[in-house]
């Protein structure tokens, strides 16, 4: 032997016969098989470990001599496979070789390093099924992990078909036949998501809780997995199994807003002979976490929905009932014009004028939270001279020309940019420098008016906050209700010129 414990050609003798007593005992004490071949493939020495792991093999008595044996008669079931290829290889070219073999009908995996010589070829065999093993779990492992990653990311697919996908995952991971997302409405189970090869659940049934495992996981609010419902007393006697035969589960809570919603979880009519490993009990833990969370997000959306569609009626209602009267005296201030000349009607129009706006900003103010679904790649420096456009802006200048291109709703984008110009205009007077630019993670709005003090910039989004008494205290609250709704952030700092420079993050380029 050499001395990383190899063994040498020299082990065999010189004529593939079996080795001296010395190397015979050093050979025997070896943890991993060792054996020697002639040049007509028969054994002419095996060590007690590779007896073992041959008798295991062949489901032959481990003190029988496999010496004289032809190895390819004793296991014809390799015969052709890569193993069989790489050893004949090896005696072929005289080089040495390492191989794998999976043996079926035992089982087992073996790791082979064979050297030949002139006389036959002697090998070391090792028994890595186990490593085989946590191997294929650790793909298993990682191969759930993506195509879990992938299903909760695909945009594109509905809450449904997402968690058909991962009902899919589990189903493979587990080898259950079903997989189900359900809801739970007092003692009702009602079966929402359903994977299934037969009819035997549909989505939209309804059964009992108290007839399901599943019982049991939204009352301790805690996972649970069985190997075989039949061996537990409690589950054995509800209809899940008295009635519909369901024998293995695994299955975890969803939990909504703090509340127990249902559960997500995997079943079969067979009962497993080894229990549910951890990791998979884990990986469903984790899916159920991801659906808990999706639904709370649709839940907050709902609510979020109904809550702006209130407050987009109200201010509708508002604006109309406030307009209506608006005008009526607006034109009865311009008919009393007609008829003398006071400084009071002056302060009437003014009067009437910020009405008119305050009834704007509030329609505006509405409108602008709703969360932007679909937006569009947009020319920021057009339209921000489209903006300039319908502001008065009496001498104040716009360079846009460094604007970049970014996703978003024009109209919502208009009414932002028209809020900043005439805040602008308004707070750094009629000869103001407005400047639209590209940033690192947006774009930013910048003058070289007065700008906003350090104290204020923390407050100036806030509703009704204003410097003057003529604002309405909206305009650059509704900046911040539009730009939220695009999932971006803004805030104020002091511009290259002193003035006021508004700075949007997280803004999408086009």
């Amino acid at each position: 032997m050499d001395r990383d414990g190899e063994p040498t050609a020299g082990a065999q003798g010189t004529d593939s016969a079996a080795p001296d007593a010395l190397d015979a005992v050093l050979l025997d004490r070896l943890t991993d098989g060792f054996y020697a071949l002639d040049d007509e493939w028969r054994f002419v020495y095996l060590n007690d470990r590779a007896r073992e792991l041959f008798a295991q093999t062949a489901d032959l008595d481990p003190s029988e001599s496999f010496v004289g044996d032809e190895i390819w008669e004793r296991f014809p079931d390799i015969v052709g496979t890569p193993f069989h290829a790489r050893l004949t290889e090896a005696m072929e070219t005289g080089e040495p070789a390492d191989a794998e073999a999976y043996y079926e009908p035992s089982d087992t995996w073996y790791r082979v390093r064979a050297y030949p010589d002139d006389t036959g070829l002697s090998a070391v065999v090792r028994d890595v099924t186990e490593q085989y093993r946590q191997e294929e779990t650790l793909r298993a492992r990682e191969e759930s992990l993506r195509r879990i990653t992938e299903a909760v990311a695909d945009a594109d697919s509905s809450f449904e078909e997402r968690v058909d996908e991962l009902l899919s995952v589990g189903q493979d991971v587990l080898g259950t036949a079903y997989g189900t997302l359900s809801r739970i409405r007092d003692d009702t189970y009602v079966f929402e998501v359903v994977r299934a090869p037969d009819d035997l659940f549909e989505a939209g049934d309804t059964v009992d809780l108290g007839e399901t495992n599943c019982e049991r996981v939204v009352l301790s609010e805690e996972s649970l997995s069985l190997r075989d419902a039949g061996t537990d007393e409690e589950l054995a006697a509800k209809a899940a199994f008295s009635e519909l035969g369901i024998s293995c589960y695994v299955g975890a809570p969803v939990v909504v807003d703090g509340e127990v919603y249902g559960t997500f979880c995997f079943y079969d009519r067979e009962p497993r002979t080894e229990p549910f490993a951890d990791w998979q009990v884990t990986l469903v833990d984790l899916m159920a976490e991801w659906v808990s969370s999706a639904l709370e997000r649709q839940v907050v959306e709902e609510d979020l929905r109904r809550q702006n569609d209130r407050l987009e009626e109200f201010a509708a209602i508002v604006s109309h009932d406030l307009r209506n009267p608006l005008a009526v005296a607006k034109g009865q201030t311009e008919l009393a014009a007609e008829e003398c000349d006071s400084e009071h009607l002056d302060k009437a129009r003014r009067a009437h004028d910020r009405m008119d706006r305050i009834v704007s900003d509030v329609l505006t103010m509405a409108r602008g939270g709703r969360v932007v679904e679909d937006p569009d790649e947009i020319d920021l420096g057009r339209v921000a001279r489209d903006a300039w456009e319908t502001v008065d802006t009496r001498a104040a200048t716009l360079d846009a020309a460094a604007a970049p291109r970014i996703v978003a709703d024009e109209s919502r984008l208009v009414q932002l940019l028209e809020n900043l110009f005439r805040n602008a205009v308004e707070h750094g007077g009629d000869d103001v420098a407005v400047r639209v630019e590209a940033t690192p993670r947006g774009f930013a709005v910048a003058d070289d008016g007065p700008g906003i003090p350090a104290a204020d910039r923390d407050s100036v989004f806030d509703h009704g906050y204003t410097s003057r008494e003529e604002g309405t205290g909206f305009g650059l609250s509704i900046v911040r209700e539009i730009a939220g709704a695009h999932g971006w952030t803004v805030s104020v700092e002091e511009s290259a010129g002193g003035g006021a420079r508004f700075v949007f993050d997280d803004v999408a380029a086009a």
